[in-house]
C-alpha cells in the first residue's frame, strides 16, 4: 500500500482551514497531522472540527502554535508543510521554508488551480497587494455601482473564523443582530458592518464551496471581499487589484501580493491623494513591468471626521485597524491623516498605558510606533482595549477604524469618528469598467 504523504498545514485560522477543504479532506494520498497558527493571537490550541474535517478525519486536526513547527515536522513524521497565509514578505517565507527543509519536510505553496472554486454565477474579486490597501472601500464601492446598475449583488468576505468553527461554517450577515449572533470579534465586525448597513448581504465562514452555494441562491454576481494580499477562493472573471504607495515596492516583494497582481485585470492605484509622486510613479513602473498594458484606474481615499473641532490643537491618541498596523506594517491610516488634516498637536503614545494582551501585541509589533491597533479577538482583548484608551493621557480619541468603537466599547474620553471612501479620479473609473461587465455577462 502506497503511504500517505504527512502534511502540515502552516495558516493563521482562513486560507490555512480552505486549503485543507479543497485540497486534502477528501486526498487519499495525503494525511494531514496538524495545522500551526500565526499572525492572530489566541487562535491555537484548538481543534479543527471533525464535523468540518470529513470522514477521514473522525477525531478533528489539532492546532499549533507555528513556534513548535521544527519539533512537530519531526515528532509527527511529517513529509509536506503547506504554506497557508498570507501578507509575509518573502524573506520570512523563504526563512519558514528554511525551518522546514532543515527540519526534513517539503514546502508547498498551494496555487490557484487547486484551491479555488468555480461558480455559477459571474464573479468579481478584489484583492490587494499588502494589508491596508483599501480592499474594503473598493469591495463596498463596487457592489454600490452593482446595485445602481440593478444588478442583484451578494459579497463573500475571505475567512476570519476566530470562534466556534463548527457555528461558523456557514455565516449570512443581512442584519446588525447577526454580528451578534455570530459572536463577531471587532476585525470581523469592521468588515460585515458596513456591508449590511448599505443594505447588501455578506457570506463568510469555514467552508467555501457551501458559502458559494447558498449565496448563488440570491445573486446575480458574486464579489470577493479579500482578506490580507491573498489569492480568492473563487475561479474569477473580473480581477481588480489594490496597490498602495504608501508602500511602493511591496507589490513585488510580499506573498501572495505579487501573484495578486498578475492575475489582475484592473490595477487599482489607491490613496494617491496622501502619497508621494515618486512612489506613485514607482507603482506604476512596477505595475506595467509585470502587467504591461493592463488596465490601471487612479483613486483616493478621502476622509471625513464628525466632530473636527475636537482634533485642532489637541493631544490626540490615534485608533486604526489592528491587522493594517500589526502584519501590514502600516505607519499611517485614516487617523493619522486626520490628525495631521485637522491640526492635532501631537500624538500620545499608548504604549506606556497599554494593559493585559495589548502589551503582547506591542511586544510582537514594535514598529507600530504610536498609534493604537484596535485589537479585538475575544473578550479579554476587547476589555485590554477599552482599559489602554481609558488609562491613555490624552485630550481626545480619534477613532480612525471602519467601525465606531464606542457602538463596543465604553470610551470616556471625547472621541471623533473618522470615516473614508474611495474615489476614482479620471477615467477609466469603476463604472466604466462595471458597466462594460454587467453587459457582457448580460446582467442588465
Amino acid at each position: 500500500m502506497k503511504k500517505k504523504q504527512r502534511v502540515i498545514i502552516l495558516g493563521a485560522a482562513g486560507r490555512d482551514f480552505h486549503n485543507f477543504n479543497t485540497c486534502y479532506r477528501d486526498n487519499e494520498d495525503a494525511e494531514v497531522v496538524a495545522f500551526t497558527a500565526a499572525q492572530i493571537p489566541d487562535i491555537d490550541g484548538r481543534k479543527y472540527p471533525a464535523e468540518l474535517a470529513g470522514a477521514n478525519y473522525p477525531a478533528g486536526i489539532p492546532i499549533y502554535s507555528q513556534k513548535d513547527l521544527s519539533r512537530l515536522i519531526i515528532e509527527l513524521d511529517v513529509d509536506i508543510c503547506a504554506f497557508s497565509y498570507s501578507d509575509v514578505s518573502y524573506d520570512e517565507v523563504m526563512s519558514v521554508a528554511s525551518e522546514v527543509n532543515t527540519a526534513g519536510a517539503d514546502f508547498l505553496l498551494i496555487g490557484t488551480k487547486k484551491s479555488m472554486i468555480k461558480s455559477t454565477k459571474p464573479v468579481i474579486s478584489v484583492g490587494a497587494v499588502r494589508t491596508g490597501a483599501g480592499k474594503s472601500q473598493t469591495s463596498r464601492r463596487i457592489i454600490e455601482i452593482l446595485m445602481d446598475l440593478g444588478v442583484r449583488v451578494v459579497a463573500i468576505r475571505h475567512p476570519m473564523p476566530y470562534g466556534n468553527l463548527i457555528s461558523q461554517k456557514v455565516q449570512r450577515f443581512a442584519e446588525i443582530e447577526d454580528l451578534a449572533r455570530y459572536q463577531c470579534t471587532i476585525e470581523e465586525m469592521e468588515e460585515y458592518e458596513p456591508h449590511v448597513l448599505r443594505g447588501n448581504v455578506i457570506f463568510a465562514g469555514i467552508d467555501y464551496e457551501a458559502i458559494i452555494r447558498k449565496a448563488e441562491m440570491e445573486a446575480d454576481v458574486i464579489v470577493w471581499d479579500g482578506g490580507n494580499n491573498d489569492f480568492p477562493f473563487y475561479h474569477t472573471d473580473l480581477m481588480i487589484t489594490i496597490v498602495d504607495p504608501h508602500r511602493a515596492g511591496h507589490e513585488l516583494s510580499y506573498y501572495p501580493g505579487e501573484t495578486v497582481l498578475r492575475m489582475a485585470d484592473v490595477a487599482l492605484i489607491n490613496k494617491i491623494d496622501t502619497a508621494d509622486a515618486a512612489d506613485i510613479q514607482t507603482v506604476r513602473e512596477n505595475i506595467e513591468k509585470i502587467r504591461p498594458g493592463i488596465t490601471v484606474i487612479d483613486a483616493a481615499s478621502p476622509i471625513a471626521a464628525d466632530k473636527p473641532e475636537l482634533i485642532k490643537n489637541k493631544r490626540v491618541l490615534v485608533i486604526e485597524d489592528g491587522p493594517t498596523l500589526t502584519h501590514g506594517n502600516m505607519k499611517i491610516g485614516a487617523g493619522v491623516i486626520a490628525a495631521r488634516k485637522f491640526g492635532a498637536a501631537a500624538l500620545v503614545d499608548p504604549r506606556p498605558f497599554a494593559t493585559g494582551k495589548l502589551k503582547k501585541t506591542f511586544e510582537d509589533y514594535p514598529d507600530i510606533g504610536t498609534l493604537l491597533p484596535a485589537m479585538g479577538y475575544g473578550e479579554e482583548q476587547i476589555r485590554d482595549l477599552e482599559e489602554t484608551i481609558n488609562n491613555t493621557d490624552c485630550d481626545t480619541v480619534i477613532i480612525g477604524t471602519p467601525i465606531d468603537l464606542n457602538r463596543i466599547i465604553n470610551i470616556k474620553k471625547p472621541s471623533v469618528r473618522v470615516t473614508y471612501s474611495l474615489q476614482e479620479i479620471g477615467k477609466p473609473d469603476l463604472t466604466d469598467i462595471l458597466t462594460q461587465f454587467a453587459e457582457m455577462h448580460k446582467l442588465r
